[in-house]
């Protein structure tokens, strides 16, 4: 009796000490766990919520900061958070951060875009001590999935460092972009390129080649666009051609990162492929 006493106790003990330990509500974690759902849904599941959240230090980063958005993946794999709505609403996103405004409004278009949100209105936007702020509003049936966005921005090296759910519609993000880029096809010297239909103007990395020739075939009505751009998307030149061209060649200038290629009227002029053929490397400045 005594033996099958203390094997009870034992395997008893061994129990309690797999349960996950309850988040103090102080920490950090549960702090952004609270500030995502409804009290009442917080009040119902806490002791799920302790429990899906455990072991907690997989929801910190390397910094030590909460990682806003495992936290909200976590939530809705769980149930515990709902980002749709019964009908259409109104929907407002801030984003935040720090660096060349122009530069940022485009990877997140873009990254919109890619995401299906074509049609909204920038509400407000402000740029003071280097920080960016840029307030967008939308018309949705669904709030716009951190964790899809966040796998988005990636292409671009950006980084959501923190999501904030201002109320049930309202939402803030904080971005890194420190090492941001455009999330576009990079040039190499002598390979062949061609640019499809399109109803966007093209855009391209072209830091790793000196000089560009572009082809147009006869179908073609193109009126060249060009605009050149250094690292941070800042405006070098613009050329300009009213005149229906089959062919064009571009030199690149030392500081040229990036180019955009478009129409003087439509895109709608460019019926078949343009097709680019690097014909020099860019020389590297020697350090």
């Amino acid at each position: 009796m005594v033996k099958i006493f203390l094997l009870s106790v034992a395997l008893i003990s061994s129990l309690l000490a797999q349960q996950p330990k309850e988040i103090n509500s102080d920490d950090p974690l549960i702090q952004k766990v609270k500030s995502l759902i409804a009290p009442a849904t917080f009040a119902k599941d806490r002791a799920y919520i302790d429990i899906i959240f455990s072991p907690r230090s997989d929801y910190y980063n390397s910094q030590g900061r909460v990682d806003s958005v495992k936290v909200i993946q976590t939530l809705k794999d769980n149930g515990i958070l709902n980002l749709f709505f019964k009908t259409p609403r109104e929907i407002k996103i801030s984003f935040k951060t720090e660096g060349v405004p122009l530069f940022f409004v485009k990877i997140m278009s873009d990254s919109l875009r890619n995401l299906g949100y074509y049609r909204y209105v920038t509400k407000e936007s402000s740029y003071n001590d280097s920080k960016f702020t840029w307030k967008i509003s939308l018309i949705s049936e669904y709030a716009a999935d951190p964790l899809i966005l966040s796998q988005e921005l990636r292409k671009s090296n950006c980084e959501i460092i923190d999501v904030v759910r201002e109320n049930e519609s309202d939402w803030l993000y904080l971005i890194d972009m420190k090492d941001a880029k455009l999330d576009v096809s990079t040039l190499e010297d002598s390979e062949e390129f061609r640019l499809k239909r399109s109803l966007y103007s093209y855009w391209l990395d072209v830091s790793k080649v000196d000089k560009i020739e572009i082809s147009s075939s006869h179908r073609n009505d193109w009126y060249p666009y060009i605009a050149y751009y250094d690292k941070s998307l800042k405006l070098l030149r613009v050329i300009k051609i009213d005149k229906k061209r089959s062919n064009i060649t571009l030199n690149m200038r030392e500081n040229t990162h990036y180019i955009k290629i478009s129409d003087i009227y439509s895109l709608k002029n460019i019926k078949d492929d343009l097709v680019l053929k690097p014909t020099a490397k860019k020389v590297q400045a020697p350090l």
